[in-house]
Order: C-alpha cells, then structure tokens, then sequence
C-alpha cells in the first residue's frame, strides 16, 4: 500500500524501488524522496525532501510518528540498508550507515554521520556534525559511545523495536477549523477542539493539535513542523507570531512568545512560559512551571541558560521562519491537486 499522502515539491515526485510492504494511516513522503524495497512505514511518519533530497535503502522501518528530513540547500537525509527507527524519532539533514538502529525518541542533527553497526539510545540527542563511531551503543545528550556491540546484539534490538512499533495506534478524531486563505494545514495533520491559526501560520505533516479543555492560539507566520503534538488539558496552548516549533515538539498547556524557536524533540512541560525571543536547543525539556526569560539560549533538561542570543542565531530563526512562509503556499496549491 502507499502513504496517505504523496506530494512533488518543484516537480519532483518521490519515487519507491518496490512497493512498501506498509504504510500507515496519515504516513507521507514529499519530493525528491528515493526510498529501497521492503520499506514499512508507521501512522503519521513524514519522509520529506524539499530542498534537498532523501536517499533510503532496502529494508527501512520508520516509527510511528517519526520525521525523515532535510535542510534546505546544505544536508541531505542519506540513509543505508537495514535501518531501523523507533517511535517519535528525527534523522534530520544527516547520513546514517547501514544496520543502524535508531530508538524511540532520538533526535539527530544536521550534519551527523552515523557510521555502520551503530544503536542509539532512546532519547539521545545527537549533535550537529557529531560523528559516532561503528561498533558501539551510543546513548545520552550529546551522544556518546558507552559500550561496544555486535552484530547480533544490533539485530536482536532491531527485531524488538520493530515488534514494540508493530502496534498501529488509532488516529484521533479532527474538527474542521474555520482558517484563513493564507494559512496552510497539512492533509495528514488532525485538529481537534477550539483551535485559531493566525494568518500565514502552517501545520505540517501528521501534526496533532488537541484543545481538551482550553484553546490551542497560533500566532501569525508561525510554523509547526512535522509530527509534532500540542495538547490542551487545562488552560491552553498559546503561541506568539513568528515562532517555529520543531519536528517531534511536545507542548502542553504552555505560553510560547513570539519570534522564538523551539527545537527538534523539545518537550515543553504544562505551565512553562516562555518569553520572545528564545531558541531552546534541540532535545531539550523544562519543568512543569518554568520561565525561560527572553533574548537566550536555552538547552538540556532540565532547560537552563547556555549563552545570550547572538545576532546569527537570530539570523537563522528568522530564516527559518520566512522559508516555511514559503513552503505554505506551496503545499496548499499541491494538496489541491492531489485527489
């Protein structure tokens, strides 16, 4: 079967060696996607090639929930033989060997390259140009090599992931929110409760917005990337303008200000403020109650402060957010196409 969704991006269509042996509710591949044969992929993963290509081998399992992606113009995604990749997972702008297996939860960054015969630990990060070493069980934040491991053991601990993400979670219900022409909801995407997206905002590929109790506010020019999952079971979810969430972000009943950046596989606690002008490092988590004060970098976890926000960090979460400006448009045109 193929994905929910496939879309071109500048006319280039995602092309598969064979016909995957599973694809999941809300699954989509976009763009210049190359991708091998025997490839399973899981309810809401994203495979996304837009600005750079994706190249994937034989026998790929992509998680539940997970994010394949690139950066624009500077990493592709490259990918070898045999892959395995856990639950709520990013291989983000990155080359990863073959007979790797990825847990739950990792987060890797631009630039990695993950050597064959590597385990990663569920919830490491890896860091921008790291390089791990074949052989070995890498695991924490940043990642580094903790043991030595074979062959065996890689495929032992491939087998269980794959037979724990086996399980196909049931997608939970939408509402059909009142938006603007200008803003941009991914097909794959579900939003669920009082939901308002400011214009220009975009929610992307197997986003999952749930306002339970309080409303979920979006700000204009706010993107939300790929799989990531906002809840309201209190007082809200509210977003300032201009701010990007993260592939595989969790939010809760939190204030977010405006033109900050919350980075790949953050987990925002419920009742975290934080200010304008924040960019929280990749992987990281605050506390229940947190204040993260406006004009830092903050990173780990728990969040504390890692230096002042220089101007090419907000270089960049400027760019960030005019590119995905322009990607909204685009989208929308090309899901209109697409029956």
């Amino acid at each position: 079967m193929s994905p929910d969704l496939i879309l071109p991006h500048d006319g280039v269509v995602p092309r598969f060696a064979a016909r995957p042996v599973w694809c999941g509710r809300a699954s989509a591949v976009i763009g210049a996607a190359t991708i091998g044969a025997q490839a399973w992929l899981g309810d809401d993963s994203v495979i996304r090639a837009d600005g750079e290509r994706v190249a994937i081998g034989d026998r790929f399992w992509l998680g539940h929930r997970s994010t394949v992606h690139i950066a624009t113009d500077t990493y592709p995604a490259l990918v070898g033989d045999r892959v395995t990749v856990g639950r709520n997972a990013v291989v983000h702008a990155c080359t990863v060997g073959s007979d790797v297996v990825i847990e739950d939860e990792v987060v890797i960054l631009d630039g990695a390259v993950v050597e064959d015969g590597v385990l990663i630990e569920a919830g490491a990060t890896v860091f921008p140009r790291a390089h791990l070493a074949t052989g070995f069980v890498h695991g924490g934040s940043p990642a580094k090599p903790l043991r030595s491991i074979t062959a065996v053991e890689i495929t032992e601990r491939a087998e269980r992931l794959r037979e724990a993400s086996g399980e196909t979670p049931k997608p939970a219900p939408a509402d059909e929110p009142n938006l603007d022409d200008s803003v941009f909801v991914a097909r794959t995407a579900r939003l669920r409760g009082r939901i308002a997206l400011g214009a220009g905002a975009s929610v992307y590929f197997s986003c999952l917005l749930e306002a339970e109790v309080g409303a979920i506010v979006v700000g204009a020019d706010t993107n939300i990337q790929d799989n990531s999952v906002l809840r309201s079971r209190g007082e809200g979810v509210v977003i300032g303008r201009e701010t990007t969430i993260g592939h595989n972000v969790r939010l809760a009943d939190c204030r977010v200000g405006a033109r900050s950046l919350i980075g790949m596989g953050c987990v925002v606690a419920p009742g975290t403020v934080i200010a304008d002008d924040v960019l929280l490092a990749a992987g990281s988590a605050t506390d229940p109650g947190q204040l993260l004060e406006g004009g830092y970098l903050w990173g780990g976890r728990p969040a504390a402060i890692l230096g002042a926000l220089d101007s090419d960090k907000r270089t960049m979460m400027r760019r960030v957010v005019e590119g995905y400006r322009q990607h909204g448009p685009i989208y929308r045109g090309a899901q209109e196409t697409v029956l």
